[in-house]
């Protein structure tokens, strides 16, 4: 019974870890501003209900869960996933702070902060619904952004 008990609690710890931001996300936005501010580069912020919006899950599926488009992404932005899921009231309260400071209406909404943390683009994420597509956004906001 304890190595049953014991695959179990391995197996929700993975899964809560695979959900709590998957591996190059960060979940703590002012942990990820300050690396941002370290590193003099921009964070990707992306506002999510990963347990009950669709386009949501969608877009964790196609694109923000694949290396090429976390290897890819990374090379230009801290990337942090603030999730607002139904079943983790505790994380949802733990986020609202930054949906009402961001002003976020819609699921999923990705902002994009310079490095001095000033808002330069926001859109929501479901428009660009492949990897291809999502990183060409992102290098067109920040070719935007350079011509401020």
């Amino acid at each position: 019974m304890r190595t049953v008990s014991t695959i179990v609690a391995t197996f929700l710890i993975t899964a809560f870890a695979a959900l709590a931001g998957g591996e190059g996300w960060m979940t703590d936005l002012d942990k990820a501003l300050a690396k941002g501010k370290a590193e003099n580069k921009p964070v990707l912020v992306e506002f999510t209900g990963s347990d009950w919006c669709p386009p949501c899950i969608m877009m964790r599926e196609k694109v923000f869960t694949k290396k090429e488009f976390i290897k890819k992404a990374s090379e230009k932005f801290i990337l942090v996933e603030l999730d607002f899921p139904r079943g983790d009231k505790a994380l949802a309260l733990k986020n609202a702070p930054h949906q009402k400071k961001y002003k976020i209406e819609g699921f999923p909404t990705v902002i994009l902060l310079d490095e001095k943390q000033k808002e330069f683009t926001r859109f929501y994420a479901s428009k660009y619904p492949s990897i291809s597509k999502f990183l060409t956004h992102l290098d067109r906001s920040l070719d935007r952004k350079d011509l401020e």
